[in-house]
């Protein structure tokens, strides 16, 4: 951000050139932007999808986040996600990189072998990909967003295209365009995680408790973490053990040093394992993340903002357009510990080392509860002036509580999906993408793979 003590540079105009003419430009190669992308070419349109590192997958591939919660309701008798997320699944089955896990119906994934299927996804599609590209600015003409400007190996290049869908988590196309945002006091903090390696002698010794005894030797809070196994890999472990506490990572300073701090916690981790777990145990560092694993950053206004009272009380809209049932979970920005709100009407407080639980209630048991709860279409439909821009991802406006249930994964695929499907939408119809018909919306949705009720 340019201050007015900041010596400025003036750089001469110059002409750039346009590598491609799309319908469709997706801007961020997430699972949420390639199913955006995905979708969008399924139905015909000419797609480009623009990621800044060197493959697809977003936290789940580069922040090696391998868990996909549940696609069921909480009773696990009603499926409620379906589309692409169950299709990738059911690929990764074939070469038996997802498993299935005991709580809550979730499913690990081998999230090197994600990398790979996400590239035959975009290339069956026939979406034209660019990695290694930075998304630089906004082009306007007339008020019409109507290219994007992007820097690689190349150069300083732009695509233009018809309807741009924001997927970069931190919705820099909306903010870029000067779109309301905003950015909640109370973040909910980055974690770095890792791969480990440990042999069997290694099994039943906690992270947690090993920090709650000797953390402060290594320069580690109290903290709340976790950690699951990785399908095919029987000795190398997913770990998510810390958090870095008060930051802003949609900040270039904050989000350097919280890379640094992320991988020096993990430093932190192993030597306490090495020093105080089972003598003849083995441990080793397999892998870090490419990029630390952003929770929350800034918030694009929407037509809708989504309140933790809907989702709690499963709230139904006209425009649904994703269903989930993962709870509200909720990091503590600037301490240790969670908060888990659940639809039956639980709460759960858990403090440091997964030892301190304090459970009740967020409102008086009843006889029936919700099962699932709904995302409208408003809800990614950013407000503001331009007609040909949607966004999905953890940019979502949301309050707190709200925020805590859709930032998961398998909820913002399906984000994604119907991203893609009302852009296409958008351009067939020759509509703003406020204008499109919601019931060929969840139709097309639904003829595509997603569940969706009352269609």
């Amino acid at each position: 951000m340019y201050t007015s003590n900041l010596r400025l540079i003036n750089e001469p105009a110059k002409d750039t050139p346009v590598i491609n003419e799309v319908d469709i430009c997706v801007l961020g190669g997430s699972c949420t932007g390639v199913f955006a992308a995905v979708r969008a070419a399924r139905l015909g349109a000419k797609v480009a999808i623009v990621e800044k590192q060197n493959c697809f997958g977003g936290v789940a591939a580069l922040g090696l986040v391998n868990i996909w919660h549940s696609l069921y309701d909480t009773e696990d008798e009603k499926q409620i996600i379906a589309g692409l997320t169950e299709e990738v699944i059911e690929r990764l089955e074939t070469r038996g990189a997802v498993q299935k896990v005991g709580y809550g119906n979730a499913y690990t994934l081998n999230t090197e072998e994600l990398k790979i299927e996400l590239d035959n996804l975009i290339l069956e599609s026939k979406v034209t990909p660019y990695l290694h590209s930075y998304y630089v600015a906004p082009h306007i003409e007339e008020g019409i967003l109507k290219a994007i400007i992007i820097e690689n190996k190349s150069g300083r290049q732009a695509i233009q295209a018809k309807v741009f869908i924001d997927a970069t988590g931190d919705g820099d196309l909306c903010f870029q365009l000067g779109l309301d945002h905003y950015q909640l006091d109370s973040l909910q903090p980055p974690t770095a995680c890792a791969k480990m390696y440990q042999d069997k002698k290694m099994k039943g010794f906690s992270f947690q408790k090993a920090i709650a005894k000797h953390g402060p030797e290594f320069n580690l809070k109290e903290d709340w973490g976790w950690g699951t196994f990785i399908p095919g890999l029987p000795d190398i472990t997913f770990n998510a053990e810390t958090h870095v506490f008060n930051v802003n990572c949609a900040d270039a300073n904050q989000l350097t040093a919280s890379e640094i701090e992320g991988r020096r916690q993990i430093r932190a981790l192993m030597d306490i394992a090495r020093k105080y777990g089972p003598a003849e145990g083995t441990i080793g560092l397999a892998a870090l993340p490419a990029s630390i694993g952003i929770r929350e950053t800034r918030h694009i206004k929407s037509q809708y903002i989504i309140t933790e009272n809907e989702i709690l009380t499963g709230k139904e809209f006209d425009d649904t357009i994703a269903n989930g049932s993962y709870r509200v979970d909720i990091h503590h920005s600037d301490c240790s510990g969670i908060t888990f709100r659940y639809l039956d009407g639980k709460e759960e407080i858990v403090a440091t080392g997964n030892s301190e639980r304090k459970v009740g209630w967020w409102r008086p048991k009843t006889k029936e509860n919700p099962t699932f709860y709904q995302i409208p279409y408003r809800a990614i439909i950013p407000t503001g002036g331009f007609k040909n821009v949607l966004m999905c991802g953890r940019m979502i406006d949301a309050d707190p509580g709200a925020f805590g249930a859709a930032r998961v994964m398998v909820n913002l695929n399906q984000l994604g999906e119907a991203a893609g499907v009302a852009a296409y939408l958008a351009l067939d119809s020759k509509n703003s993408v406020r204008d499109i018909s919601i019931n060929s919306l969840r139709k097309d949705l639904v003829k595509g793979g997603s569940i969706l009720f009352n269609c």
